[in-house]
């Protein structure tokens, strides 16, 4: 066990690619301790490297309820704390309106709302130790508004935004403070879709990452409930 006094310690989900990856690089640059969370751990140490004092792997499936609780126990073993929780991992399925699978809607709704749930519900206890426990949910924009017709990943996101804002008044008086990080198209596996954008207009990974360390810095009377990040011109509300 290395336990940690003086180190904010960040649990990361989904943290083998893509944004996940980019926070973990960037935390632990600017001298964080990460648990880092994947469902294939594997992967974690090829992307990562090896595990060592500072940095921690789990393994975590959004669909399997127990890899969260064995992962967040594993953490605090690890480190003996933990400061923050940034909810990375994310179903981009693009499920349309008029269509009629219903198993997809589950795995949306899954693995974007109820696995972040799960997660903030078994690290409060330790978030509320620190007296300036942080999470950090990476939504969407749309979580905010619609500009296409993938009602499942809508439905989620706006989900997830409820999650988040319950959790601010809930854990306000015990110091922790929650916020939604709601980019547009991010140059990610998950925006490769698209051909509105070029990837070098999108919003980079390592600008996400700069955002969720300001957010987990920033002082508890100084909270921000929501950053909306787009890499287009559009009406934010």
């Amino acid at each position: 066990m290395s336990k940690t006094e003086n180190t904010r310690i960040a649990l990361i989900s989904g943290a083998n690619r893509g944004i996940g990856a980019e926070i973990a690089r960037h935390l632990r640059a600017n001298g964080y301790g990460v648990s880092l969370g994947a469902r294939d751990v594997s992967m974690l140490e090829k992307v990562h490297g090896k595990q060592d004092a500072t940095m921690h792997f789990g393994r975590f499936d959004a669909y399997d309820k127990g890899s969260a609780k064995e992962w967040v126990e594993s953490a605090v073993n690890h480190f003996g704390r933990i400061d923050a929780l940034v909810n990375n991992a994310g179903n981009g399925n693009r499920l349309s309106l008029l269509d009629d699978d219903e198993d997809a809607l589950d795995e949306l709704l899954e693995v974007n709302v109820k696995a972040p749930l799960r997660m903030t519900r078994l690290c409060l206890p330790h978030l509320a130790k620190t007296g300036h426990g942080r999470i950090i949910n990476i939504v969407s924009l749309s979580g905010k508004r619609v500009r296409n017709e993938f009602v499942g990943y809508n439905m989620s996101k706006f989900a997830a935004m409820g999650l988040t804002h319950t959790t601010r008044h809930v854990t306000w008086e015990q110091g922790i403070r929650a916020t939604a990080i709601c980019p547009g198209f991010v140059r990610s596996d998950m925006s490769s879709y698209t051909s509105k954008i070029t990837a070098e207009d999108m919003t980079q990974p390592e600008t996400i990452a700069h955002l969720v360390r300001t957010a987990i810095e920033l002082p508890n009377n100084a909270a921000m409930a929501e950053m909306l990040v787009n890499c287009r011109l559009e009406d934010m509300l």
